[in-house]
């Protein structure tokens, strides 16, 4: 009988745990009580690492972006961001959140300035799923490699949205942003843009792109939204990034 009863606890410990997984893509619901309605804000976490990025639902104008590394510790989520253009001076400091689950699909974080509800978008998993920085573009047709340093680009995927961020670690700064929904789904990638820095009259572009995934690297090929053709590869962040 004991035995029967520490294994219904463990698996409902185990189930507990999957459940209330970050994975995923995620919707600001709520901002110190009130309800969030003249913006999107979507945040995407894999990986141990986090990407979020907002627009103004009337026009599409980009608001901002803010992303990084964090961890859970017991009911505290630590963030350490790598860019953000609300307020550069939280970049490369430790910034502590109380986490309370709601339920299974919504968060609550909290701390001395702000409350804030999260609810989840989707967990949905594909061949993409993940935290991705880019290590070789195609220039004349040859292939050159990058090592990605303060200066490099990211791209995050997951719960179906991506986001993908070029940034400066070292001097705060942030060259472009955009993000949207996407699929990938038997080598084709295609994804459709609801928000990017640099042009608001872009958002709602669908892109089309072939991929594989050879050796643990992305390979991605098309055309760029401007119609120019382009081969880029991505390797794992955690891999590939060397701080």
């Amino acid at each position: 009988m004991k035995c029967l009863l520490f294994l219904c606890v463990l698996f409902l410990g185990l189930f507990i745990s999957k459940a209330q997984t970050m994975d995923g893509a995620w919707t600001l619901t709520y901002l110190n009580g009130e309800a969030v309605t003249n913006r999107e804000v979507i945040k995407i976490v894999q990986e141990g690492y986090f990407a979020l990025g907002s627009r103004d639902v009337l026009d599409n104008s980009f608001l901002g972006a803010a992303g990084g590394e964090f961890r859970i510790d017991n009911k505290n989520l630590i963030e350490i961001r790598d860019f953000d253009t609300y307020d550069d001076s939280k970049i490369g400091i430790e910034h502590q959140y109380l986490m309370t689950w709601v339920n299974e699909s919504s968060i609550q974080l909290s701390s001395a300035t702000s409350n804030k509800v999260w609810e989840r978008v989707s967990i949905n998993n594909d061949d993409l799923n993940g935290n991705w920085v880019i290590t070789g573009r195609q220039r004349d047709g040859e292939m050159k490699t990058m090592t990605p340093g303060d200066r490099r680009t990211v791209k995050i995927l997951g719960g179906g949205r991506f986001q993908w961020i070029a940034f400066n670690s070292d001097t705060k700064t942030l060259g472009a942003s955009g993000g949207g929904t996407y699929t990938a789904q038997n080598g084709i990638y295609t994804e459709r843009i609801t928000f990017f820095s640099k042009d608001k009259d872009r958002v709602g572009a669908d892109l089309e792109f072939n991929y594989e995934v050879i050796k643990g690297e992305w390979h991605h090929q098309g055309n760029s939204s401007k119609g120019q053709p382009i081969y880029e590869i991505w390797s794992s962040y955690q891999k590939a990034y060397q701080k």
